[in-house]
């Protein structure tokens, strides 16, 4: 047995416990994929990232749930690029690439007020249709088919990672959302790994543009995210597809989560398109809470 020290950070929140924690090992390169799932097992946060040397990027990133290795995580690149600054790992440079599953993507680094903000670039969007039951998908999160919106798409979409977007009508469902993560597979026939993501246009905050949770593949081993950056992204990109396609771009949005879990997170998502293709990138910030001991 070896005891590891992993570092976790809170993403998309400057206070701590506030927004989606993060394990984060900086120095990764020393680790057998095989104990890298040990780790993200034992930490049991939704995941764990591991930089390690790339000769393709300036980083790499490999992030892993508890139960598999996944191609990108938005929340635990905030939180891995966070550390590796205020730990002096990245000198002075304020744009690095990093190499991960979903492709090499640029990050762009500003200080201001004392903070440091991540922008990180999402790979092109990709969106797939949902062909399965509303209604059953209504209730596999706790439901009824009437909440779902009645005008827009249910799809599942990708910015680096799948996940099916579910448009609902009013805010207030929310609140009574749960998930029954184990027969998520039997409704998503399509991609049975998927995870779920309910949004809406309401919001508490005024100057949020939309709300959403995030319920998690049963495969993943959790069972949902506070925070979810790659699924914020791809909101970004569903509503420049289906929601406002005809507006003016680029454009800024702001999505709030994690509030139905007493936490507050906040992602602006960047909207650009280039040549009728959609540029998705989303800015966000960590904070450190406290470092781990786990023994594999």
């Amino acid at each position: 047995m070896k005891t590891i020290t992993i570092q976790h950070y809170d993403a998309f929140s400057t206070v701590p416990n506030m927004g989606n924690p993060a394990g984060v090992v900086v120095s990764g390169n020393q680790y057998s994929e095989n104990e890298m799932q040990q780790i993200a097992k034992k930490v049991g946060f939704n995941e764990t990232a591991f930089a390690i040397d790339s000769d393709k990027a300036d980083i790499r990133i490999r992030y892993f749930t508890p139960g598999h290795e996944v191609d990108l995580c938005g929340h635990a690149t905030m939180a891995t690029i966070y550390a590796l600054h205020s730990q002096g790992l990245l000198g002075n440079k304020t744009s690095i690439t990093i190499e991960t599953k979903a492709g090499i993507l640029p990050i762009r680094l500003e200080e201001k007020e004392d903070k440091l903000y991540i922008t990180m670039q999402h790979a092109a969007p990709q969106f797939e249709d949902f062909n399965g039951s509303r209604a059953e998908l209504a209730q596999s999160i706790g439901l009824n088919e009437e909440e779902l919106h009645s005008e827009l798409p249910i799809v599942y979409g990708s910015t680096g990672l799948w996940t099916l977007l579910i448009p609902v009508q009013h805010l207030a469902s929310f609140e009574k959302m749960s998930p029954q993560t184990a027969i998520f597979p039997s409704i998503l026939k399509e991609m049975p790994t998927a995870s779920l993501h309910p949004f809406c246009l309401q919001a508490l905050d005024n100057t949020a543009d939309m709300h959403a949770r995030h319920f998690s593949s049963p495969y993943s081993g959790t069972i949902q995210d506070i925070v979810t950056g790659t699924a914020s992204g791809v909101m970004g990109a569903y509503y420049a597809k289906y929601i406002d396609s005809e507006g003016t771009y680029p454009k800024t949005l702001l999505v709030e989560q994690g509030q139905e879990l007493g936490k507050d997170g906040r992602v602006h998502v960047h909207v650009k398109k280039i040549d009728h293709n959609l540029d998705i990138s989303i800015t966000g910030t960590a904070v450190y809470v406290k470092d781990l001991y786990v023994q594999i």
